[in-house]
């Protein structure tokens, strides 16, 4: 598994994204581009918010202003998030500070000061996490609540925003059994539905998180009634 920073760059213009995109491999951090804001929205559904944003303003399509408004009232709103452009009248910088930026640079810029611009970043988070946020532990594992993540040691497990759902669920109600109609309706917010899709995310929580997936000791098997956390499995 790939434990390295993910990087997002939302940027239309390919050459500058493959530019940004090698200073940061260089820095033994993913880098994952994206031309528009709706292709970098979709994948943030899908399989999280990344560790940094990346953010030009004038894109096709959804704005970067747009796109980091939406992003902080619907995401984690500590994610790192540096804009990045050529608009550097006073009330853009401004307004993007205003709605959730962390960072405005400029463009020319120098991709190495960038780089460490973002390590600055994700070194503060790191800190921050460490000393205020609500966490579960098993295991080797640390349930990082505030920020939904999931770290074992040092390490950031990769999960998708359903599979940490499933999990967050199972632990907060650990020592009773849930049934699959129960944690569908919880992290699908609807009754309606395949209801198989919870044994496909527990499948692939058990394969992520379990030494042994196919003799659980974090997420079990109730015969009958559903899953279930055991409460001796959380370390106070």
């Amino acid at each position: 598994m790939n434990n390295r920073p993910r990087i997002f760059i939302i940027e239309d213009v390919p050459e500058m994204a493959s530019l940004i995109s090698i200073y940061i491999e260089k820095a033994d951090m993913q880098a994952f581009s994206y031309s528009t804001a709706e292709a970098a929205l979709s994948e943030m559904k899908t399989t999280g918010e990344p560790d940094c944003l990346i953010l030009d303003l004038n894109l096709p399509g959804m704005s970067g202003f747009d796109f980091l408004t939406r992003i902080r009232r619907d995401f984690r709103p500590t994610v790192p998030v540096v804009i990045v452009s050529a608009r550097d009248a006073d009330e853009d910088v401004i307004k993007g500070l205003g709605i959730g930026a962390d960072e405005f640079v400029t463009k020319p810029f120098s991709p190495r000061v960038l780089v460490a611009r973002i390590q600055a970043h994700l070194r503060r988070m790191t800190v921050s996490s460490a000393a205020a946020e609500e966490s579960v532990r098993f295991g080797d594992y640390v349930l990082l609540l505030d920020s939904n993540v999931l770290k074992n040691g040092g390490r950031k497990i990769q999960l998708s925003v359903k599979e940490y759902a499933v999990l967050e669920y199972l632990i907060q109600n650990a020592g009773t059994s849930l049934s699959p109609e129960k944690i569908y309706t919880k992290v699908w917010k609807t009754q309606f539905g395949d209801m198989t899709a919870v044994a496909v995310y527990i499948q692939r929580l058990r394969k992520k998180i379990e030494k042994d997936p196919s003799n659980p000791m974090f997420i079990k098997t109730d015969f009958g009634n559903g899953y279930f956390f055991p409460k001796e499995a959380i370390i106070a």
